[in-house]
């Protein structure tokens, strides 16, 4: 996959290239990133990633693997101030387009654009804003008593856990939504809470949460979908707050879905207030591409 376009050349990235793209992705003004445990190099070596070349100098680079298979998330959009945005987007997402397209296996694509001028680039190629992640905060307020479900054990999540965790994450979310193994062992190691609920020795739930400067950030919290509605969730969410609490923890944020009602509910029974902070989903319709 190598084009050359008035001696510019657009080719996949390589790990030569990891000190040029660091640059890139460091220093310039017009960059994505989306928002990952991963970091934008650490996506090398996954395709597609590609570059825009001139000499010596990388212009601009767009990542979009795959991950887990089926969704494809815009990982890293980053263009060069010397270079044009609308160019090297075009020339960058015409390629990727036709790398992911060209497989046997259908890819959704999707992008939470942070920056206006991202937005309005993927609005010219045919993506729609299909929903909303919302902010929401709690802040040591007092909460209901954990729900009684003491057949249930939430206990810390261990390394051997991932498989299982993953087989919840599949069952309880869409696949836009889903997270492969690897990124959960890589989220599982970040993380300063992560918690499983075990039923008859079975894992059927869990949440992983990060720090902040203040406090937490419950990063993912998901049951399998027939112990939905029983308290679990609840119990898992109970548990990882008192545990912030202890830290000192002055606020917890959360993000979900503007259209998940559930999660919203759960949130809510905890002290969870609607934020300001909100971004959009955004996905690419190939339909409206082919108009």
């Amino acid at each position: 996959m190598i084009a050359k376009i008035d001696q510019l050349t657009v080719r996949p990235v390589t790990e030569q290239d990891l000190q040029r793209l660091a640059n890139l992705v460091h220093f310039e003004t017009h960059i994505h990133r989306h928002l990952d445990w991963r970091a934008p190099l650490d996506w090398v070596g996954h395709e597609p990633y590609l570059v825009i070349e001139h000499g010596e100098e990388l212009l601009a680079a767009l990542a979009c693997p795959p991950d887990p298979p089926g969704i494809a998330w815009i990982r890293l959009f980053a263009v060069s101030s010397e270079f044009s945005i609308a160019t090297a987007w075009d020339e960058l997402w015409e390629a990727v387009r036709e790398h992911l397209f060209n497989q046997e296996q259908p890819v959704e694509v999707a992008a939470i654009p942070l920056h206006v001028w991202f937005r309005k680039l993927l609005e010219k190629s045919s993506f729609v804003r299909t929903n909303l992640v919302i902010v929401l905060s709690w802040k040591r307020a007092s909460m209901p008593p954990a729900s009684d479900v003491s057949e249930r054990v939430i206990r810390p999540m261990e390394l051997a856990d991932i498989e299982a965790v993953e087989s919840v994450d599949k069952t309880a979310f869409g696949l836009v939504w889903q997270n492969s193994l690897q990124s959960l062992e890589i989220a599982f190691r970040q993380a300063a809470v992560a918690t499983v609920a075990e039923f008859k020795g079975a894992i059927i739930g869990y949440s992983i949460s990060t720090a902040t400067p203040i406090g937490g950030h419950l990063a993912r919290l998901a049951v399998k979908p027939e112990y939905q509605g029983k308290g679990t969730g609840y119990a898992l969410l109970h548990d990882l707050l008192m545990q912030f609490q202890r830290r000192g923890a002055q606020n917890v944020t959360v993000n979900t879905q503007e259209d998940n009602l559930s999660s919203l509910a759960l949130y809510r029974k905890a002290g969870f207030h609607r934020t300001s902070e909100e971004y959009p989903v955004y996905q690419f319709v190939a339909d409206k591409a082919l108009r």
